[in-house]
């Protein structure tokens, strides 16, 4: 494993209620576990490898909720579909930096319309819709870590 990996692997630490994590390979094994406020790294590596000490990554601050945003009226969530993280990784609406949003608010959707862009240990991973509707409530924010199972968005069929 490299450090760009184990930076990865603390900022999805950092930023999820994850208590600790432990990953073993060919070079070494490498527990992140968090402790109170801060992350303690254990790196245990074989004699080829090199052992280094990893900054802990603040995570990043949440964007702004535009005045917009803050003033619109609350869905009514009885009839609404949330569509849920199929694993952890890093939520992206883009496909590229350079793109549009995949969807936005009031986009309509069909089964197969890809939703958002889920990175998870540098593969980006296309979450399709599995249902009809229209997407009434964007729950993450773009490039924020998210869990197995987490809410991202949701959708009135």
């Amino acid at each position: 494993m490299d450090l760009k990996q184990i930076h990865e692997l603390i900022k999805i630490i950092s930023t999820s209620n994850i208590g600790a994590i432990s990953i073993e390979d060919k070079d070494g094994k490498v527990t992140i576990k968090q402790k109170d406020a801060q992350i303690v790294t254990t790196i245990s590596a074989t004699p080829q490898s090199v052992a280094t000490n990893v900054p802990v990554v603040p995570p990043p601050a949440p964007s702004p909720i535009t005045t917009a945003q803050a003033n619109a009226p609350a869905p009514s969530t009885s009839n609404l579909v949330t569509i849920k993280s199929p694993m952890i990784g890093t939520f992206y609406r883009k496909a590229a930096p350079d793109k549009p949003s995949l969807v936005d608010i009031g986009t309509e959707i069909k089964p197969g319309k890809v939703l958002c862009i889920i990175e998870a240990m540098k593969l980006f991973n296309e979450i399709e819709a599995e249902i009809s509707g229209k997407i009434v409530k964007i729950l993450v924010q773009d490039a924020q870590p998210v869990e197995f199972d987490q809410p991202l968005f949701l959708v009135e069929p």
